[in-house]
């Protein structure tokens, strides 16, 4: 059982936007270690869903309200030893459409977070993007390089400049206080209850593919990215906090392994053929050849986003320094994760299909609301 330097008890973490995708796997590996784990979520792209099936562990505890509530956050950042801050407005589309929520989200949320840490010795754990790298074309991207951003006229980087000025606020913490603080920078991550309802490109392919839908790709499809199972993301992000030396230091967490946009396609189709003819995935055929290109959709970006919008064509990590500081490997590799998905994209609409209405969460804008 893991113990902190306060007590002999078990280490007490709060998750910030703890009913996202990323933050309930976090919340699961934590309580597996021994932690007591409360999250904290507006639900405003979060699920109760995602942690509904924690509830009811006596370790467990969850506040519907929002980061920006000083009362709120006061109170339990005061209860806890380590704070994942994993709350931020995420997603392309989300943050094309609104770059005001985007901006004050992210930032004064970052703020309210670091503020109660101080006051209370707190260590924090900031998530922050592979968007921040921008423009830069040193590829692999690591911790230390340039950055090279669009103008402040195209609102998607608005996103990028939010999260850095997170990071350099937390550095700054860091260094001016003494504050404990870790820096990590998730890349493209995926798995099992993200939905593509924010511009995520692996659960709207798998989505369209188990629905007989084309496959709808922006642009030329020949921009690339590399995707990292959640599970191997939240490994990295546990072993940071356990690793002393990692406090003050920035890391890359992300995939090596790189597709563009096309490939995935293929490989998405492939998987979700393989599915419905039941045959087991490791036997499956995986189509290169542009036999499956009939079935792909190529939508410019003028159509898919409102003004604003840019895009870049390579985003590789660099995580030897991760691999340095505390020995992470990525275990998973893209067709496991595509397997993952579709499994429990199936696996979900079942599910949807005969539960009741889920139940309507309130917000309390003055008053701590713990739910066990």
């Amino acid at each position: 059982m893991y113990t902190n330097a306060r007590s002999s008890s078990p280490t007490r973490a709060l998750i910030t936007g703890g009913m996202g995708f990323i933050g309930s796997h976090l919340s699961e590996s934590l309580l597996q270690k021994g932690y007591h784990v409360t999250v904290v979520d507006n639900t405003s792209t979060g699920q109760f869903r995602n942690i509904e099936h924690l509830v009811g562990n006596p370790n467990f505890h969850f506040a519907i309200d929002d980061i920006s509530n000083q009362t709120v956050t006061d109170r339990l950042v005061s209860e806890c030893d380590v704070v994942f801050h994993m709350a931020a407005s995420v997603g392309v589309q989300l943050i094309v459409e609104n770059p005001v929520q985007t901006v004050t989200n992210n930032v004064i949320g970052t703020d309210e977070i670091l503020k109660a840490a101080v006051r209370y010795r707190t260590k924090v754990l900031i998530a922050s993007t592979s968007e921040v790298y921008g423009k830069g074309i040193s590829i692999p991207f690591t911790e230390d390089d340039d950055v090279v951003l669009g103008p402040t006229s195209r609102s998607r980087w608005a996103y990028a400049a939010s999260k850095m000025i997170d990071e350099f606020l937390a550095l700054a913490y860091y260094r001016q206080t003494g504050l404990p603080v870790v820096v990590f920078r998730l890349f493209n991550t995926v798995g099992p209850r993200q939905r593509g309802r924010y511009g995520m490109v692996i659960p709207r392919f798998v989505r369209q593919a188990l629905e007989g839908q084309p496959i709808t790709i922006y642009g030329d499809g020949k921009q690339s990215r590399c995707f990292l199972h959640v599970r191997d993301a939240v490994a990295a992000i546990v072993a940071l906090n356990e690793t002393p030396q990692a406090v003050g230091q920035v890391f890359n967490i992300g995939s090596h392994e790189e597709v563009n946009i096309q490939e995935l396609a293929h490989q998405v189709l492939a998987h979700v053929d393989a599915y419905h003819q039941g045959i087991p995935f490791e036997q499956m055929p995986i189509s290169t050849n542009g036999a499956m290109d009939e079935r792909l959709r190529y939508i410019p970006y003028s159509d898919a986003y409102p003004p604003g919008f840019e895009d870049m064509r390579r985003r590789v990590p660099n995580t030897a320094k991760l691999t340095a500081y505390t020995g992470w490997q990525q275990t998973r590799n893209l067709s496991e994760t595509l397997q993952d998905v579709i499994t429990e994209f199936v696996a979900q609409a079942a599910r949807d299909a005969a539960a009741e209405p889920e139940p309507q969460l309130i917000a309390y804008p003055t008053a701590v609301a713990v739910a066990a």
